[in-house]
């Protein structure tokens, strides 16, 4: 036998601890890493999709004026689905809502909110529950993330893999003026869906939901649009006057 083999074998007979000791620690640090990578592998992933009922756009008259345009607001309700298809559970965080202003090119505002997103980042509290009639019985949609005024009730927002929930989010934008309410096309707006989870990952889903008249809204929801308004004090907002293209009229 050759000399080297001889003084390999050697070494490894002399040296049985310390290559058990050196193949436990690579052993251990393998299972570490893989742990490690099997947890990073693991996180939640949401499915965003809008029901049927209450969900559509609104934009309200303010019956004022600012730089020679009319004011209005923009209500906007979707009855959200929303399903857990990822590999951890996790809580929804928040909800928000993005979408095109009807801006005129080429300003700073229409590069900015036109071509990108304007955002509602915050929900408005619905004054009511959103409803409907059938027959002689009124049926009560849940809110997502609010509480109920009838039941007291709220959905589900901790989803754990596989989970769905649903419910209704419900926002207003400020009083604003011009073109600076969501941009419609045949009728329809694109939205914008943002659910941000409990460990700050985002989802975003875009959907084209029906622009609808204010009264149409207030056959689910007798206050709707009437948040902000009642909470300043300011008169209630009504249909607005449009031309045939749906454009506002000052």
């Amino acid at each position: 036998m050759p000399p080297y083999v001889l003084s390999a074998t050697e070494w490894l007979n002399n040296n049985q601890g310390i290559l058990a000791l050196a193949l436990f620690a690579i052993s251990a640090a393998y299972g570490w890493l893989s742990g490690i990578f099997s947890g990073l592998r693991r996180k939640p992933k949401f499915r965003l999709r809008v029901i049927d009922g209450p969900t559509f756009v609104t934009v309200m008259s303010t019956h004022g004026q600012q730089n020679g345009y009319a004011t209005h607001r923009t209500a906007i309700s979707i009855y959200l689905r929303v399903t857990n298809i990822g590999s951890a559970p996790a809580d929804i965080d928040s909800v928000c809502v993005g979408y095109h202003w009807a801006l005129r090119p080429f300003s700073k505002l229409w590069l900015k909110y036109s071509l990108g997103w304007f955002w509602l980042e915050q929900q408005a509290v619905a004054i009511t529950d959103f409803q409907i009639q059938i027959g002689t019985n009124t049926k009560y949609y849940p809110f997502l993330t609010q509480v109920s005024a009838v039941s007291g009730a709220r959905s589900e927002t901790y989803l754990d893999v596989g989970r769905s929930t649903n419910g209704v989010v419900y926002f207003e934008q400020p009083e604003s003026f011009g073109g600076c309410f969501p941009r419609s096309v045949g009728g329809k707006v694109r939205l914008a869906i943002k659910v941000t989870d409990s460990f700050g990952g985002q989802h975003i889903k875009k959907f084209w939901i029906p622009r609808v008249t204010l009264a149409e809204a207030r056959k689910f929801n007798p206050t709707f649009g009437l948040t902000l308004s009642t909470l300043r004090g300011d008169r209630e907002p009504t249909e607005p006057d449009t031309d045939n293209h749906g454009n506002l009229i000052p």
